[in-house]
């Protein structure tokens, strides 16, 4: 099987194998930058596996996957992990929680048993969720977590007067 744009960027001294250049982005990477690693169908891992570019996985996996960047399931993929990532596609099935600090994209194939927390969740018609969903600005993001919800919701220190002048009588 053929892969347009697999390799790994110049510099990159964890590589033993030849970088292909290709120049194309093609649909295997599923539009989210180069694949950087593809563990076909019929395969099996398990352990820790950590990336910094796009990863796609339509075999079997089970641990935990931490990334910089995107996680693709393929439709064969079946992932028995956690899984904490920039953005997750998924159109296979997953079991544990997964964690996004941009995007979780659920495919009509997709079968996910876990939460999801992430800012911004899509669910295609036909996708299995059996889980909680936890969506925000701070969701994805645990930086933000010290900022008392009224002053982040609205750029007033805490304490001050909101930005109407009144001093929080409601109608």
């Amino acid at each position: 099987m053929a892969i347009s744009g697999f390799g790994r960027r110049s510099g990159d001294e964890t590589s033993s194998a030849p970088m292909a250049s290709t120049g194309s982005g093609s649909a295997s990477s599923g539009g989210f930058g180069n694949l950087t690693a593809f563990i076909d169908q019929g395969s099996e891992f398990e352990g820790k596996l950590s990336f910094k570019d796009t990863v796609r996985i339509d075999g079997s996996f089970s641990g935990e996957i931490s990334s910089d960047n995107t996680l693709i399931v393929g439709e064969s993929g079946q992932i028995m992990a956690t899984i904490k990532s920039v953005a997750v596609v998924i159109s296979g099935l997953v079991e544990g929680d997964i964690h996004a600090s941009e995007q979780i994209v659920l495919h009509k194939t997709a079968v996910v048993t876990g939460d999801l927390e992430s800012p911004t969740v899509v669910m295609e018609e036909g996708a299995t969720l059996n889980g909680c969903v936890r969506m925000g600005k701070s969701a994805g993001s645990a930086g933000s977590a010290g900022k008392p919800a009224a002053a982040a919701s609205n750029g007033a220190k805490p304490g001050s007067p909101n930005p109407s002048g009144d001093k929080g009588s409601s109608n």
